[in-house]
C-alpha cells in the first residue's frame, strides 16, 4: 500500500482543483487525545509543532560506506525505553462494519478475542474462550443480546458474567469461576479500539485521536484489510513513498514508473512514543508532507493545499495497523480531505475499496517474501536492509524505534536488537468468527477452492468479508446476475416461439441487452472478488 499524499492523483475522490502548496505548511501535531479536543464545544486546537531538531544531522552519524548514499543508524545512543504492549490501545475494526447479529472473532499478536454488540447496542469484547472446555465463543451466536457458546450452550453478558448453563439442575447456582476475561473498548472517530492490558486500567489520554477528521466538512474512504505479513513489514512499506512509481506503475492512471526520483526527508521529533517529521521531492522548494508514526501501530501522513480563493483544504492518509499474529497483520485504510472533487462523487465506494485491494495485492508478494527471509535469517535489519538517504529515512527511523521498545513487545525486529517469537505460529484449519458476518449464507464457513475460502491471498476474504458495504454489493450484482440471465433465457424462448419478424428481432434484441447486464454484473463481481494479477510489460 502506498503512503501517497498526492490525493488528487492517486486518489481522485479527494482530488483538489488547482492546488497550490503552501510555502511551507503549517505545522501542527495532528495526533491528540481526545481530551484535549473537544470539537463539539470549543474550537480547535491547533498546538504548535516542536521547533527541528538542532541535530538533524545524526542522521548520518553512522554510515555503512558512502556518506552521500547509505543510510545508517538515525542516532548515536542506544536508548531503551520503558514499554509493555499490552498497555495500548489496539484498532480494532471500523464501527460500521461490526455484525449486528453475529461475533467477531479478531487477534492482537497472538491474542484471541471476541467482539459483539448486546442487546442495547454496547460494544463488548471478551477473551475468545470459553471456561468450560476452551470452545472459541467467536463461533457462537448472540440470543436476546447474550453472547452464547455454540459447544454447551453456556451464555455470557455484560462484564463477562456467565448467565446460563443449560446442563446445570434448576436449583443448582453457576459458579463464580465461570466467567470470561474481559478486554475494555472504546470507539472514536469511527474505529473501535481495544486496551490490551488486563492489570492496569485504560489510560484514556492514550486513545488516538485525529484533529483533521474532526474538521468541519472532513469525508474519508474507509477500508479494512487483512494482509499475509507482519504489521512491521507493513508499516515499512507504507511509509515508504519511494516505491509507489515502480510498484503502482499505472494505478489510477497516475503513478508512473518514469516518476521515480529522489526524495528529501526531514526529521523534527523523535520520542519513546515514535517519530515525525517533513518529507517531499528532492526538487520540491519545501516539503510539503508531514508524516508521524505514533506507537502502537498509528501512521499518518497529512498534507494542506490552498486553492485559488486562498481556502485552505486539509488531507489526510491514516493508516492503522493491528499485529494479527506471526506473519500476519490487519490495517484499517482512512484517506480524506475537508474537499472532495467533483468527479468521484459519480463513482461508488466499492469502486474505490477495490482498488485499494489491488494497490496492496501489487505489493503482496514481495512484502512476504521479505517477512520470510527476516525469519530466515533472525539478525537485525542493519545486516539485511542497504537503507538509502533519499528514499529510506523513515524505514531507518521505525526499525531504530523499534530497537527502544522491542523488549516490551512479544517479538520484533529492529535495527541493531531482534527478539524473535517464543512460541511457533499456529495454523488454524477452520478459522473462527473472521466469516462470522456471512456464516449465514455460507454456512460451510469457507470451503476450500470456494470465493469464501478463509485464504489471506484471497480479496474476499482479506476485505471483502469484513466489509458490509462489499458484501452487500457483491450479493446485489449476483442477484442482478441471476435474475437477469433468466429473464434473457425467457426472452430467447419467447422469440423462437414468436412467428413475427418485428417480434422475434425485439424479443432477441431485448436478451441481448439482458445478456449484456450479466456480462457487467459478472464484471463488477469480479472487480470485487479477484486478485490483481501483474502483467510484467517491454519498456
Amino acid at each position: 500500500m502506498a503512503l501517497q499524499l498526492q490525493f488528487q492523483f492517486q486518489y481522485p475522490f479527494l482530488s483538489h482543483n488547482s492546488p497550490t502548496p503552501l510555502p511551507k505548511p503549517f505545522p501542527f501535531s495532528p495526533l491528540f487525545s481526545k481530551n484535549s479536543l473537544n470539537f463539539l464545544n470549543k474550537p480547535l486546537l491547533i498546538k504548535p509543532y516542536p521547533t527541528k531538531l538542532q541535530a538533524v544531522s545524526d542522521l548520518s552519524a553512522t554510515t555503512i560506506q558512502d556518506d552521500d548514499v547509505i543510510l545508517g543508524p538515525t542516532s548515536e545512543d542506544d536508548e531503551v525505553a520503558e514499554y509493555d504492549w499490552t498497555e495500548e490501545w489496539y484498532p480494532l475494526y471500523l464501527t460500521k462494519d461490526v455484525p449486528d447479529d453475529a461475533p467477531l472473532g479478531l487477534t492482537v499478536f497472538d491474542k484471541q478475542i471476541v467482539l459483539f454488540r448486546d442487546g442495547g447496542g454496547v460494544f463488548h469484547c471478551y477473551e475468545d474462550r470459553c471456561p468450560h472446555r476452551l470452545a472459541k465463543l467467536s463461533e457462537g451466536q448472540l440470543i436476546d443480546g447474550r453472547l452464547e457458546c455454540l459447544y454447551h450452550g453456556w451464555q455470557f453478558e455484560g462484564e463477562g458474567k456467565c448467565v446460563k448453563i443449560p446442563q446445570l439442575p434448576a436449583n443448582a447456582k453457576i459458579p463464580k469461576s465461570a466467567c470470561v476475561k474481559t478486554y475494555e473498548v472504546k470507539e472514536s472517530q469511527g474505529v473501535l479500539w481495544v486496551w490490551m492490558s488486563l492489570k492496569t486500567p485504560p489510560k484514556v489520554d492514550k486513545l488516538p485521536w485525529f484533529e483533521n477528521f474532526a474538521r468541519p466538512g472532513f469525508q474519508d474512504v474507509s477500508t479494512v484489510h487483512e494482509l499475509p505479513y507482519d504489521h512491521s513489514i507493513l508499516l515499512e512499506n507504507l511509509m515508504d513513498p519511494a516505491h509507489i512509481p515502480i510498484s503502482h506503475d499505472r494505478t489510477d492512471w497516475t503513478a508512473k514508473r518514469e516518476d521515480a526520483q529522489a526524495l528529501r526527508f526531514e526529521v523534527t521529533e523523535r520520542t519513546n512514543r515514535g517519530f515525525a517529521g517533513w518529507w517531499g521531492k528532492e526538487k520540491d522548494p519545501s516539503l510539503p508532507n508531514f508524516l508521524r508514526f505514533e506507537a502502537p501501530c498509528v501512521l499518518q501522513n497529512n498534507r494542506e493545499l490552498t486553492d485559488e480563493k486562498g481556502v485552505k483544504n486539509y488531507f489526510t492518509g491514516l493508516f492503522l495497523c493491528r499485529p494479527t499474529g506471526q506473519g500476519k497483520s490487519m490495517l484499517i485504510v482512512r484517506f480524506g480531505g475537508t474537499k472532495r472533487s467533483n468527479l468521484a462523487k459519480w463513482f461508488p465506494k466499492w469502486y474505490f475499496h477495490q482498488n485499494a485491494s489491488k494497490v496492496f495485492e501489487q505489493d503482496m508478494g514481495f512484502l512476504s517474501s521479505q517477512n520470510e527471509v527476516l525469519m530466515k535469517e533472525k539478525v537485525p535489519t542493519k545486516n539485511l536492509y542497504l537503507n538509502l538517504r533519499s528514499s529510506d529515512t523513515w524505514v531507518a527511523e521505525y526499525r531504530k524505534w523499534m530497537d527502544k521498545v522491542g523488549h516490551g513487545m512479544p517479538y520484533y525486529f529492529g535495527h541493531n536488537t531482534i527478539s524473535l517469537p517464543k512460541t511457533p505460529a499456529v495454523v488454524e484449519h477452520a478459522p473462527a468468527g473472521l466469516v462470522a458476518g456471512v456464516s449465514a449464507s455460507a454456512p460451510a464457513k469457507g470451503g476450500i477452492g470456494t470465493m469464501h475460502a478463509p485464504n489471506l491471498a484471497n480479496r474476499y476474504f482479506r476485505h471483502v468479508i469484513h466489509c458490509k458495504g462489499c458484501s452487500s454489493v457483491v450479493k446485489a450484482f449476483e442477484a442482478w446476475k441471476n435474475a437477469l440471465a433468466s429473464v434473457a433465457l425467457a426472452l430467447t424462448a419467447l422469440a423462437i416461439l414468436a412467428s413475427g419478424r418485428q417480434w422475434k428481432s425485439f424479443l432477441l434484441v431485448s436478451a441481448g441487452l439482458c445478456l449484456a447486464g450479466v456480462y457487467g454484473c459478472s464484471t463488477a463481481i469480479a472487480m470485487n472478488t479477484t486478485n490483481f494479477v501483474r502483467t510484467h510489460r517491454r519498456l
